[in-house]
């Protein structure tokens, strides 16, 4: 007869985790036979033909490293690579930016957008006055929920999509964010949010940080496409900019997974900017001080390779050139099935209304369609995505766009009522 393992950690000590939702979704794509089947789940750009797509530019500054004789592979510094650091700072506050001219921000480079947020999350769980709360915009990017639970932060929701519109629900943005205990931290998206694709204008913005002053509440901006929603780099970048010009200390996670293509090499930053005053720049250095030592106890070191390649781009003129075309092809790309995607279901008259497909920017669209619907897609078109009606834009292209349109269409029309 056979005896159960001894172990400390039972099942009830340690309960048997679900399964990643957009993993699951990602091998149960893989598993499916069907040779018209469509991955609209993950979030990375695909090509035309449904392909990964290695930025020719990319492919020129591995090109430059190969050759580089004094390339070894030598720990990093705790804070990264400082040419890396430096010109992400640049890129996402602006060159010209007057927190950088008066050195009161510190950059930390980190294990991609994810590494960035955790950081940030760790710092402040241990350092913001009080027992602040988080508050995220509902829906957000599910990993937010998570990095924050995991260090014991509190954690709030504003309302954000409105499902009527299919867009921004400012009011209840607005309100929610009023309404937050003073000195809140409040997380936003800086450009195309993930997951809706609904991001504010301008002026909402401006309102957006007149409250955030009023409140005395602390921005956290998480920038995971900048250049990959608009195609401009300073147009993406516009809110976090306009929050310093106003006078905000905040902090910025930042990726460059899918601006640079750079995945698997999880190349990321994290950015403080402390307020504009006499005693900044000692500020500043507190605050560096603190985050290397728990960077150091994280993770020790960054690793190089994607940092080497986007700081290579980043600090070469003709380089960085050739990198905004091609993220004007990407950006364009998925406009351009943005606009496909809608002109289809307006051409079939499918029932609703769909201009919100090209009202929304970036890599996802949130559809409106019910989990309802996304299982019949899933079930009779070999259709994946999540269930909260998210679509991958990148996912679609002038060979699918068409079957997927008519499976929505079939499938709204049998549901609808």
């Amino acid at each position: 007869m056979s005896q159960s393992t001894s172990t400390s950690f039972s099942a009830e000590a340690v309960p048997q985790a679900p399964e990643d939702p957009l993993f699951g979704l990602m091998a149960a794509y893989r598993a499916d036979s069907f040779d018209k089947k469509v991955d609209l789940g993950i979030g990375a750009y695909r090509d035309n033909d449904a392909k990964p797509w290695i930025l020719p530019v990319v492919k020129k500054a591995e090109e430059i490293l190969r050759r580089d004789p004094a390339l070894n592979h030598e720990y990093l510094p705790i804070a990264g690579l400082s040419t890396f650091t430096s010109a992400a700072a640049k890129l996402i506050l602006g060159a010209d930016s007057p927190a950088i001219a008066e050195k009161r921000t510190c950059s930390i480079q980190t294990i991609s957008g994810t590494g960035a947020v955790h950081l940030g999350a760790l710092f402040l769980a241990k350092f913001y006055p009080g027992q602040p709360k988080v508050y995220f915009s509902n829906p957000t990017w599910a990993n937010h929920n998570q990095i924050f639970s995991n260090v014991s932060v509190p954690i709030g929701t504003y309302p954000y999509f409105s499902n009527s519109t299919k867009g921004l629900d400012f009011a209840g943005m607005r309100n929610a964010i009023s309404e937050a205990p003073d000195h809140s931290i409040i997380l936003l998206h800086a450009c195309a949010h993930n997951p809706t694709g609904v991001d504010p204008t301008q002026e909402q913005w401006k309102e957006l940080a007149t409250l955030l002053k009023q409140k005395s509440h602390f921005p956290f901006f998480d920038c995971a496409y900048q250049g990959f929603a608009s195609g401009d780099l300073a147009k993406d970048a516009w809110a976090v900019r306009y929050f310093i010009e106003q006078g905000f200390e905040l902090c910025i996670a930042q990726s460059f997974a899918k601006n640079f293509g750079l995945y698997g090499e999880r190349a990321g930053c994290f950015h403080f900017v402390t307020g504009p005053g006499s005693d900044a720049e000692k500020t500043i250095g507190r605050i560096a001080s603190q985050l290397a030592i728990l960077q150091r106890s994280e993770i020790s070191n960054p690793p190089a390779y994607g940092a080497r390649i986007a700081g290579l781009i980043l600090n070469d003129e003709t380089l960085f050139k050739e990198w905004e075309e091609d993220l004007k092809t990407m950006a364009g790309r998925i406009i351009a099935m943005r606009k496909a995607l809608r002109a289809k279901l307006e051409e079939m008259r499918t029932p609703g209304t769909w201009n919100h497909i090209t009202d929304q920017i970036g890599m996802f669209s949130f559809t409106g369609l019910s989990e309802k619907q996304v299982l019949e897609l899933r079930h009779v078109a070999h259709v994946y995505m999540t269930k909260n009606g998210r679509i991958s834009m990148a996912g679609l292209n002038t060979h699918n766009v068409e079957y997927f349109a008519k499976a929505v269409d079939k499938v709204v029309r049998e549901t609808q009522g």
